[in-house]
C-alpha cells in the first residue's frame, strides 16, 4: 500500500509584500500593548493584505475598511484576520511560518466566514506564499495537507454571488464611520418620521440596562424596513443608537417609528431583540397609539444579537455584532 502526498507549493502562489504593506502592518503593531500581540497584528494585517491583493489580482472586490481586521479596539481583544467581501462575507486570513505542518484557527473566527485561506510569510516580511483554501473548520490547529488549491477559493466566492450570505450589521465599525449599506444618517430620513414623534411611547427599558453615564453625542443610523402590502407605501424606520461605555460594553437603543403621514405604528407590530441562540431577549409591540417603541440594552464587543420586525406574519431579520 502507497501513501500519495502533495506539496503545498504546488497548491499556491507566490506574491511579494511591498513596502506599503509592510508599513500599514507595522503602523498597526505600534498600537498594541505588549510585544507577543504587536507580532501577532503584524502578521495578520500581513496576511490580509497579501490575500487582498490577491483577490484584487482576480477583479474580486474588497473593503478592508469594513473588516473587523483593521478595527483598532478589536485587534486588540482578539486574534482576527478577516477581509470583509462586500456582499458576501468575510473571508479569514490566517498567517503561517516557514516549514509549518499546522495553521491555527482561533474559535472566534469559526463562524460567520466564507472560508479560510493560509499564508505563508518568510522571516524577512518581503515574500508570501498563499497555501491554499478550505471552507470550514472546526479545529484550532488546521493540517496543512487539508488545504484546497486556491481555484476553489474562487469557485466559493462564484457560487455566493449567485446565493450571498447576509452580512453581520458589524456596529464596532460605526465608531469610525464605517456603515454598511441601507444605514443612513436620521437627518437624512427626518421628513420621514411622524408628526409629532414625542407623542405616545411604549417600550420596554429596565434601570440595569441602562448606563447612567451616556456620552454627549451617541453614533445613530436609521434604516427603512418594508413588511409589504400591511403597511404599503409607509415602511418604518429603524433607528440604532450605540454608545460606548467605559467598562467595555456597548449600550445600544433600538426604536422603532412610522414614516409618512403615518402618527401611530400599525397595532401588534412588535419589536424584538434575540440572543446569539435565537431566543427572545427583549420585545415591545406597539398599541392603537404609540408613534414609536423603543428597548435598550447593553452588550460586549463581538457579542451578537439579531433584531426582528414583525406584523402578523410577515417578519424582517437584521443581525448584528457589536
Amino acid at each position: 500500500m502507497t501513501k500519495t502526498t502533495h506539496k503545498l507549493n504546488d497548491l499556491g502562489i507566490e506574491l511579494p509584500i511591498p513596502q506599503t504593506a509592510r508599513t500599514i502592518a507595522q503602523k498597526f503593531a505600534n498600537q498594541q500593548p505588549t510585544f507577543a500581540k504587536a507580532e501577532q497584528v503584524r502578521l495578520n494585517t500581513l496576511a490580509v493584505l497579501v490575500v487582498n491583493d490577491y483577490l484584487q489580482m482576480m477583479g474580486i472586490p474588497t473593503n478592508l475598511k469594513a473588516s473587523d481586521s483593521w478595527n483598532p479596539i478589536l485587534q486588540m481583544c482578539g486574534n482576527i484576520a478577516d477581509l470583509e467581501i462586500p456582499l458576501l462575507g468575510r473571508l479569514e486570513c490566517r498567517n503561517v511560518q516557514s516549514h509549518a505542518q499546522e495553521c491555527l484557527i482561533p474559535p472566534e473566527t469559526w463562524e460567520e466566514r466564507i472560508g479560510y485561506v493560509v499564508v505563508q510569510i518568510d522571516e524577512s516580511l518581503q515574500q508570501a506564499n498563499i497555501l491554499g483554501f478550505i471552507q470550514n473548520v472546526d479545529t484550532e490547529l488546521l493540517p496543512l495537507n487539508q488545504l484546497q488549491p486556491l481555484e476553489e477559493l474562487i469557485e466559493r466566492i462564484s457560487q455566493l454571488k449567485t446565493s450571498p450570505i447576509q452580512p453581520l450589521v458589524n456596529l464596532s465599525q460605526w465608531f469610525i464611520n464605517q456603515f454598511e449599506v441601507g444605514w443612513q444618517t436620521v437627518e437624512s430620513l427626518r421628513e420621514l418620521l411622524a408628526i409629532n414623534p414625542a407623542y405616545g411611547f411604549r417600550g420596554r427599558i429596565t434601570a440595569e440596562e441602562i448606563s447612567p453615564h451616556q456620552p454627549q453625542t451617541p453614533t445613530r443610523r436609521a434604516k427603512l424596513i418594508d413588511l409589504g402590502i400591511q403597511i404599503a407605501n409607509y415602511p418604518v424606520m429603524l433607528i440604532v443608537e450605540i454608545s460606548p461605555e467605559s467598562n467595555t460594553k456597548t449600550s445600544i437603543r433600538l426604536q422603532l417609528h412610522p414614516t409618512g403621514n403615518q402618527l401611530y405604528l400599525p397595532e401588534g407590530l412588535k419589536l424584538t431583540v434575540l440572543d446569539e441562540s435565537k431566543v427572545v431577549f427583549l420585545e415591545a409591540q406597539a398599541r392603537s397609539a404609540d408613534n414609536y417603541i423603543q428597548l435598550q440594552f447593553r452588550g460586549d464587543i463581538q457579542e451578537r444579537f439579531s433584531v426582528q420586525i414583525s406584523l402578523g406574519d410577515m417578519t424582517f431579520t437584521e443581525s448584528f455584532m457589536i
